[in-house]
């Protein structure tokens, strides 16, 4: 099958595999990366880069490690979680204008090797360089605003479904998301990573931290595993715009950040898959959570009354300061009704159907429209022959 042309891109010549150290370029080259001519600066950038998180992260440990080793997490993170697309940013945005959070920021994520070290240097004269927002959306870029952790753990270990970006097979990244599969020794480095990174994001701002991953969806065992007492805001939204956002997403990023060429001929089926896996994670999983640490969003409901849906969540988690973070929620959502969305064509009904099946636990929990999907559905398996 022919491969689609490689097409220019607004986040520039840098990409996420730029913010690995030599180790994680050596145990990513020794992955076999697909390679492709029109990624050349991108694969000439990785030495350089590779060097200068080596150098500037020895330096770093050499001057922090003793004091991130003593640092506590505590209390138990608050995660945002809910599959890609179906709003965590926005709502990760608005929770950690509260003052009394800290988060991981697009610095920390871009450079985990070395933010305590280079952070308030390099960012105070690079932000220019930045695009003015995100190449899958039009929500705002920069180097201190929120990111998601997931991003610098891939820089970090590599045991990260986000090796997706450049890895076309499956068999690379599928147990990445829950990490019930993977060997003892794997999950203990990816949990020995991820508790040191946010122990730097700590130790950095000593306050409780807000995250949002929408691969932590698939780990909530392993996470309250970890973090006992850990408290979750999970988001949701119409399936059919989470497939839609979805779609447009993994063309956007992807094309920003492999290293070869993607084809997107499997892109409809496997994204279906991981939404449907990410639904069963969920439901599966959120009994486990002890009472009143779990609070749910629609985040159609967020979008038009973010005051209300962010009063009641603080009240469901049992959240102090919201009267405090209501003077920073006013200006900030008065600022967001500029903001303009991604527009998207509509659906054909068989690619419907399809969705409503690995959704229907959407449809019908929270009474979402299948728009006749649901009498497709029915009409196709009474038309199978027995």
């Amino acid at each position: 099958m022919s491969q689609p042309k490689a097409k220019r891109t607004s986040q520039g010549p840098i990409a996420m595999w730029h913010c690995m150290d030599i180790p994680g370029v050596l145990k990513l080259l020794s992955m076999r990366p697909p390679i492709h001519w029109s990624r050349w600066h991108r694969w000439a950038l990785l030495p350089p880069f590779a060097l200068y998180n080596s150098v500037m992260g020895g330096v770093e440990r050499l001057l922090y490690d003793r004091k991130v080793a003593e640092t506590e997490i505590n209390p138990s993170p608050l995660f945002i979680i809910g599959h890609w697309r179906s709003g965590t940013t926005l709502l990760h945005n608005l929770v950690s204008l509260d003052e009394q959070f800290t988060f991981p920021n697009m610095y920390h994520v871009a450079f985990p090797h070395h933010f305590l070290l280079t952070e308030e240097i390099v960012s105070t004269f690079t932000g220019w360089m930045l695009p003015k927002s995100r190449p899958m959306d039009n929500i705002e870029t920069g180097w201190q605003l929120p990111q998601e952790d997931e991003i610098g753990l891939c820089a970090l270990c590599l045991i990260s479904p986000y090796l997706m970006i450049t890895f076309p097979e499956k068999d690379i990244y599928r147990d990445l998301f829950e990490l019930k599969n993977v060997s003892p020794k794997v999950l203990q480095e990816w949990k020995d990573t991820f508790t040191h990174f946010l122990k730097k994001v700590t130790y950095r701002d000593p306050k409780p931290i807000v995250l949002k991953s929408p691969s932590h969806t698939y780990r909530i065992p392993l996470l309250l595993d970890m973090f006992p007492d850990a408290k979750f805001l999970y988001i949701y939204r119409n399936p059919y715009h989470v497939f839609r956002s979805s779609m447009h997403l993994r063309r956007a990023l992807f094309e920003e950040n492999t290293l070869g060429l993607m084809d997107e001929t499997p892109w409809e089926s496997e994204i279906l898959e991981d939404y449907g896996k990410a639904i069963d994670c969920y439901e599966n999983d959120r009994h486990m959570i002890p009472e009143g640490n779990l609070h749910e969003i629609r985040f159609e409901d967020l979008e038009l009354d973010p005051l209300t849906q962010i009063q009641q969540a603080y009240e469901g988690l049992s959240l102090p300061g919201f009267e405090v973070l209501k003077q920073k929620l006013i200006p900030e959502i008065k600022r967001l009704e500029g903001y303009k969305k991604n527009a998207f064509s509509n659906l054909e009904m068989g690619l419907k159907r399809r969705i409503y099946e690995q959704g229907r636990v959407m449809f019908e929990r929270y009474g979402y429209d299948p728009e006749g999907a649901e009498v497709a559905c029915e009409t196709s398996r009474l038309a199978v022959p027995a």
